[in-house]
């Protein structure tokens, strides 16, 4: 059953007419939000920058799963919390990368599989980008000359 939040009890997920967003898709509207905040917020103010349709406790909800997967960082505040996103998009996406690699037994087979689907521009890319140096002159830790 759906409440006057407009949120199904069963998995906190906020409903719009005719379908549902997953949790996901409420994790980036959050991260969006916080993004666009330029500095730390509270929840309450990420509730009303998504137009105040979702509980607050859904909210909250949503900014705590992000502080388990390190998406976001909170700081009390008061009787409050405020939250940042840990990292840029770039950086987030980065983090989810790393997770997913930490959590597989054979890293060898994972990374050659993501690379063997990289299209040519981006596996150029990644290859040119493994051969960058470090500020003291050093390698990239991991990187190996093309051809190698």
């Amino acid at each position: 059953m759906v409440g006057t939040d407009g949120i199904d009890g069963t998995d906190g997920t906020a409903r719009e007419p005719g379908r549902r967003r997953g949790q996901g898709e409420l994790e980036a509207v959050v991260l969006e939000a916080l993004h666009g905040a330029g500095e730390p917020v509270t929840a309450a103010w990420v509730r009303e920058r998504l137009g105040g349709d979702l509980a607050y406790t859904t909210v909250v909800t949503i900014l705590t799963r992000l502080l388990a997967k390190q998406a976001v960082t909170r700081r009390k505040s008061g009787r409050s919390f405020l939250w940042s996103p840990a990292a840029d998009p770039a950086g987030l996406a980065a983090n989810r990368m790393r997770q997913v690699l930490d959590g597989q037994s054979d890293r060898g087979t994972v990374l050659t599989r993501f690379v063997s689907g990289l299209s040519d521009d981006d596996e150029r890319l990644l290859r040119r980008l493994l051969r960058r140096t470090t500020g003291d002159g050093t390698r990239v830790r991991g990187a190996e000359p093309e051809g190698e």
